[in-house]
């Protein structure tokens, strides 16, 4: 009996002890709220303050001068301030002022503030500042949690001399970058930006868009842009998707665009051209630099020289690189010349690398730059030939008007003589004799060209500036890439005015092509200065059915047409009149004058000069094949034809009947038909 009390006994104390520890765990409080998800707005200052009490419990308090209210780390000041406990809403009124952890500061006249939400409605006469720039505006939206503030009916930012204005905008505090939207209005010291959505760095001064936007330059210039990039503290920018750029010659239009400001240079890549309206000429290229400081640009990557002529008869030039430049001059026309000291301490900038620094940053909210590739060798390479080329500049010509001829009085002083011969008569030798002027072929039903031979009275001092070009362009070719480079600092400030000189240079497979002349050689350079284009190492020139070749030759042209050429060395002219047959002519000069684009006379002089030429009669049939030699020949054009050749001077020659000439007098010793090489239509310099 006592053992079952005991046991039941043993019960009872057992389940009271379990319910003691049941109260006693319900009985011990919870941990207290963490702060981060309840921030109490507590009072730290007032002049005066009420309180509305609801049930022993606080509900509203209000609060009346010099108030000063703390949240977290956030400080709020103002006039007067009413709290909603049971919301833990702020309500403050009369120059109000949130200081966020000394790092943003926000003004505005009227606050309502969401303390469980951590969201401030301010209105009036808004100002939030990084300590970079300074929003305005009259109704902001700020999350203090995000440090993210929002305006939807207008504002403007300004940062130093920078100002920008939108219809709504966005800022981000942790990152400094404002997103503005629509009608978006950038207004700096040297740019005016108008778009719809534009990206602004307080802190780097960056912007960035991807939106059609126009910028105009206070120093003239448009830029037309849909996507790009604008460093405009250190003035580097780059554009994208065919951006176009004008100033007040040219236009510059490329997939992918960057430029220096400090060091004017700007990259092209992907499609470029230049546009130039006052010289008239356009250049294209897969990759172009261009130097603004001087005017000058290097076109790599099949680059293609336009100059524009009347109507659609245009000149085209290709080659592996192109290059161009102004030759400054001193007001009285003379030449800079530049000293050696100043070359000194030169350094060579690289853009890709000077651009990464500034756009490629780890913040995810700015738009990344696309980087332009790995151009440094094409780069180097514009820096060392952006410079004054002197072997080139210095080359002289000496105007047609100063030329002279001393064939001219022999050409008066004797008699013409025209031997026609009927191909059934026996071969004649036509040998020296007293008679000094020898004519061949003409036919009688044309007149004489006599007249043409009157252009070769002037002063014909040619030939000797042209040797000299011919030796100056091997010390051409070996100083043309290390002559100067680009220093560190930009010689001109300003734009050079494209008024004078303007220089263009061309290397390597050079083609240009023509409606009526066509050309191909190794290297050239043109000038404005004297509108020649002086062809360099292995040069040929095709005018219809004519192929010109010497060691190097200069094409004059007038008013964007071929006026006359100079053959120096190994000259000659060879005319395929058909198939079968090659006219002929070889000396060491030869000078070759255009009518209306057109071959029209040549003089060639050699020691001796020789000729094959295959005469014909009155009803145009061949009478035989004519092989002379003299001093001087003159060689006559007609419908795109050789018409008539004569001989000056030591004639020695012999005509053969077509049936009896030899096959080894046929060519002379320089001839080479070349018609492959020769460039058949415009859009072959673009493949």
């Amino acid at each position: 009996m006592k053992s079952t009390f005991t046991s039941k006994l043993l019960v009872v104390l057992l389940m009271l002890v379990s319910c003691s520890y049941s109260l006693l765990a319900q009985s011990v409080p919870s941990p207290p709220a963490s702060p981060d998800t309840l921030r109490i707005i507590q009072i730290i200052h007032g002049d005066r303050l009420r309180e509305k009490t609801t049930d022993s419990v606080t509900n509203f308090q209000t609060i009346a001068g010099h108030v000063l209210l703390k949240e977290g780390l956030t400080l709020f000041y103002c006039d007067s301030a009413t709290i909603n406990r049971r919301t833990n809403i702020l309500e403050a009124f009369g120059n109000v002022h949130i200081n966020q952890n000394d790092s943003i500061h926000t003004y505005a006249q009227n606050l309502r503030y969401i303390g469980n939400e951590r969201v401030a409605y301010l209105k009036k006469d808004v100002r939030l500042t990084d300590n970079k720039g300074i929003l305005y505006t009259q109704d902001l939206e700020y999350d203090l949690k995000g440090s993210i503030g929002k305006y939807k009916n207008g504002g403007r930012v300004v940062n130093g001399k920078t100002i920008l204005t939108s219809t709504e905008g966005t800022y981000y505090a942790e990152t400094k970058d404002v997103y503005f939207k629509k009608n978006v209005h950038l207004v700096d010291p040297k740019y005016d930006m108008r778009n719809d959505t534009l990206l602004y760095n307080t802190q780097t001064q960056v912007s960035s868009w991807a939106t059609p936007t126009v910028i105009k330059s206070k120093n003239g210039g448009d830029i037309y842009s849909s996507s790009g990039t604008y460093d405009l503290k250190n003035g580097k920018a780059f554009f994208g998707n065919r951006s176009v750029i004008k100033d007040s010659t040219r236009t510059y239009v490329a997939n992918n665009s960057a430029y220096d400001e400090e060091s004017g240079i700007a990259q092209l890549i992907g499609d470029a051209v230049i546009k130039d309206s006052v010289n008239a000429y356009t250049v294209l290229g897969g990759e172009i630099y261009l130097n603004k400081n001087d005017n000058s640009f290097l076109a790599t990557r099949k680059p293609v020289l336009i100059f524009k002529g009347e109507g659609n008869d245009s000149t085209f030039i290709a080659g592996d690189t192109l290059f161009s430049g102004v030759e400054k001059r001193n007001k009285d026309g003379s030449k800079i010349i530049i000293k050696k000291d100043t070359l000194k301490n030169t350094t060579v900038l690289k853009l890709s690398d000077s651009l990464a620094k500034v756009y490629n940053r780890k913040d995810s909210s700015i738009m990344r730059m696309p980087m332009m590739g790995d151009s440094a060798a094409n780069f180097a390479q514009f820096n060392k030939i952006n410079a004054r080329i002197d072997s080139l500049r210095n080359v002289g010509v000496v105007d047609s008007s100063q030329r002279s001829d001393s064939s001219h009085n022999v050409v008066q002083n004797n008699k013409e003589v025209i031997a026609r011969h009927d191909s059934s008569k026996p071969v004649i030798k036509l040998q020296p004799d007293s008679l000094k002027t020898v004519t061949v072929g003409e036919s009688s039903g044309k007149k004489d060209s006599v007249h043409r031979i009157a252009r070769m009275e002037k002063k014909d001092s040619l030939q000797a500036a042209a040797e000299q070009d011919s030796l100056n362009y091997a010390s051409m070719v070996k100083h043309f890439i290390t002559k100067l480079a680009v220093t560190n600092k930009p010689l001109v400030k300003k734009a050079v005015p494209d008024t004078a000189i303007r220089y263009f240079i061309a290397f390597h497979n050079v083609r240009i092509f023509n409606d009526s002349l066509q050309s191909v050689c190794d290297s050239l350079y043109y000038t404005s200065e004297d509108s020649v284009f002086r062809l360099f190492k292995d040069p040929l020139v095709f005018s219809n059915n004519s192929q010109i070749a010497g060691d190097t030759i200069y094409l004059f042209t007038k008013n964007k047409k071929a006026d006359r050429l100079y053959v120096f060395e190994k000259g000659n002219i060879i005319n395929k009149p058909n198939e079968s047959m090659y006219n002929q002519v070889e000396g060491r000069t030869i000078n070759g004058y255009f009518k209306e684009g057109q071959m029209d006379y040549a003089r060639v002089k050699g020691s001796p000069a020789e000729s094959v030429y295959y005469p014909q009669d009155d009803d145009s049939a061949y009478i035989g094949m004519n092989r002379s030699k003299g001093d001087v020949i003159d060689v006559f054009f007609v419908d795109k034809a050789v018409n008539k050749v004569k001989f000056i001077n030591d004639v020695d020659g012999t005509l053969y009947p077509l049936r009896l000439a030899p096959q080894d007098q046929k060519y002379l010793k320089g001839f080479k038909w070349l018609d492959k090489r020769r460039p058949k239509s415009k859009l072959e310099l673009f493949e």
